[in-house]
């Protein structure tokens, strides 16, 4: 039982944590056109922090957590599988976009501005690309 509660929560976490990773660089794309030091721009800066620090990390850290606390229960490293490890660094990964992002909402603050506008679309696609290698590993584990 304490394994579906797990699951359940990983889940929850994961969901939280991915719906960040989605908004945040679109979030970064309309604050690419605003004017530095203007209205628009310290709206966007706010919501972007509260995003990364209030709900993305929380759920990151979370989905971590529950996640090697599913690996312990089932006991899945006594017999670890090619498409356990291959999850892992596609998390691994998925952790370091992320921290990647929140150099972007730094130099945000601090009124830079980083990149254009194309360039935060297409990292957009990045967590996409993860998460199917994620649940592909997770549910149909080919590996």
């Amino acid at each position: 039982m304490a394994y579906l509660w797990l699951k359940a929560f990983h889940i929850i976490a994961i969901v939280a944590w991915m719906a960040g990773l989605f908004y945040l660089p679109r979030l970064m794309v309309y604050h690419r056109r605003t004017a530095v030091g203007g209205e628009t721009s310290e709206i966007f800066k706010t919501m972007e922090r509260r995003l990364l620090k209030a709900i993305m990390y929380p759920a990151m850290g979370l989905s971590w957590l529950l996640g090697l606390a599913l690996i312990w229960v089932t006991d899945a490293l006594a017999y670890p599988s090619l498409w356990l490890v291959v999850k892992l660094l596609a998390v691994a990964a998925m952790t370091g976009f992320h921290l990647w992002l929140g150099s972007f909402v730094k130099a945000f603050a601090e009124d830079e501005r980083p990149r254009d506008e194309r360039f935060f679309r297409l990292i957009n696609e990045i967590p996409t690309v993860l998460l199917i290698v994620i649940v592909i590993m997770a549910v149909v584990k080919p590996l």
